[in-house]
């Protein structure tokens, strides 16, 4: 087994260990590629969420939240396109009817990472990966997840989940525009869930069917857009920097040539992970032009031109758009994270290796544990009030079962920044010992001067 095949192996197995990802279904054989967020997984992603929407959302005086339905009216899909477009090549094999992308069958044959973005000449020619057999012509496979309306499963009644946010934000874009009398440049922002009909999910939470994305349209004269463009790159490279606290060299920024951009844009760049498995989109950012606002425009016969208050010129606005997969972000936050170091055992000199989970402060699901030395009452009731003060400003988590030792190990698995241990001079000198994760240096620090002292390490 490879050494990256080994990382990725132990991030799923702590993943169920720990309570971050539980395979869907479980208890009825799963279900191929879905996921449950336990306890620790959900707190992760809300914290992802929250720190995306203030970055990108909330500090910003030019970006304006919106909640769309998951389901709606199918013209929306005929007019941006999904019904027609929105497909992947499908090949399958004539012996044991595998399915697979046929984008996808460079990596079947074991290519070097970074080339799978490039198809073969001609996928007949390759064998199938499962058997062997003789792979069909490829053939487009639609990704939009078709349900019914009503009590009947006729054509009339055909409704799909949506596979982006975007599309929620474009028909309200006159909404929009009329309550809050914005001005060129402003986006649109939403979180939210979406499906696909995946042909080849796989890769733990990198491709699923059920995902979440965190995406804005940001309208913009046709005159600004390269300007925006790389002002908009910028903030991506400080939010990857500063928030999520990566390591840059594990990103690749991948400039879509023209060849392979979708018809109406004018620049997409995909910006790339270097993952176990290989290096694949991680999210990207792409200049729509005014090609969205158009056909909901042509299709719905509303207008949707803008107005410059100024000029009075009269357009249809251009677009940019990020978008963020916030299951893949989590992904790249568990890779990122994940440590194996020498610690030092109860006996001198001696060290064991501890896995420890180096979340930045203010994503790591849990912040504090509250650990007293020993379950006597006259401790432990110290402790727990101790740990119900805390919860009022951190996520906290109260454990007194085993050794402090190993309960040292398992708040570094799960990544808790700072464990506060209550011993029985703390019922004397009214101080506890808190413990940093990263440096495992412990400080004295007077109970009523906590929460300030890790208000000030959080801060």
């Amino acid at each position: 087994m490879s050494e990256q095949n080994d990382l990725m192996d132990k991030i799923v197995s702590l993943a169920k260990r720990r309570g971050f990802v539980f395979p869907g279904s479980e208890i009825y054989g799963g279900l191929a590629n879905s996921w449950d967020y336990g306890p620790l997984g959900h707190l992760l992603k809300q914290n992802i969420k929250k720190a995306w929407w203030k970055f990108f959302v909330q500090e910003r005086g030019d970006m304006v939240p919106l909640d769309t339905a998951i389901i709606m009216n199918p013209k929306v899909w005929e007019a941006s396109g999904h019904l027609k477009n929105f497909t992947d090549p499908l090949v399958e094999c004539k012996s044991c009817h595998h399915r697979f992308r046929e984008d996808h069958l460079l990596e079947a044959r074991g290519a070097e990472p970074g080339y799978d973005k490039e198809l073969p000449i001609s996928v007949t020619e390759i064998p199938c990966p499962n058997c062997g057999g003789k792979l069909t012509p490829a053939k487009n496979f639609n990704l939009l997840m078709k349900t019914y309306l009503g009590p009947t499963e006729d054509s009339a009644a055909v409704a799909y989940l949506r596979g982006e946010c975007a599309a929620g934000m474009f028909v309200n874009f006159k909404n929009i525009l009329n309550v809050t009398r914005r001005r060129l440049p402003f986006g649109i922002a939403q979180i939210g869930k979406n499906f696909r009909n995946e042909i080849t999910p796989g890769n733990f939470i990198f491709r699923t069917r059920e995902f979440e994305i965190g995406e804005f349209e940001y309208f913009i004269s046709p005159k600004d857009w390269e300007t925006v463009f790389e002002m908009w790159l910028g903030e991506i490279k400080r939010w990857w920097k500063d928030i999520m606290q990566i390591n840059m060299d594990n990103l690749v920024w991948h400039e879509i040539p023209d060849k392979d951009r979708a018809f109406y844009s004018k620049r997409t760049v995909d910006i790339e992970y270097k993952y176990p498995f290989g290096v694949k989109e991680l999210h990207g950012i792409a200049y729509r032009t005014d090609f969205d606002l158009s056909r909901h425009e042509t299709v719905s016969g509303q207008d949707l031109h803008y107005t410059d208050p100024e000029t009075n010129e009269k357009f249809v606005p251009h677009v940019i758009e990020p978008t963020f997969g916030i299951d893949r972000m989590l992904l790249v936050c568990l890779l990122e994270a994940y440590h194996e170091e020498a610690a030092p055992t109860s006996e001198a000199g001696e060290t064991e290796t501890r896995v420890v989970m180096k979340f930045p402060k203010h994503l790591a699901p849990v912040q504090v544990a509250v650990l007293p030395l020993s379950k006597k009452e006259e401790l432990s009731s110290v402790a727990k009030e101790l740990a119900a003060n805390l919860r009022k400003d951190f996520s906290v988590e109260y454990d007194e079962t085993q050794s402090i030792g190993k309960r040292y190990r398992r708040q570094d698995e799960i990544g808790t920044p700072y464990c506060v241990t209550l011993d029985f001079d703390s019922l004397e000198d009214k101080k506890v010992t808190v413990r940093d994760r990263d440096s495992m240096q412990q400080d004295r620090v007077p109970m009523n001067e906590l929460r300030d002292y890790l208000k000030e390490k959080f801060a």
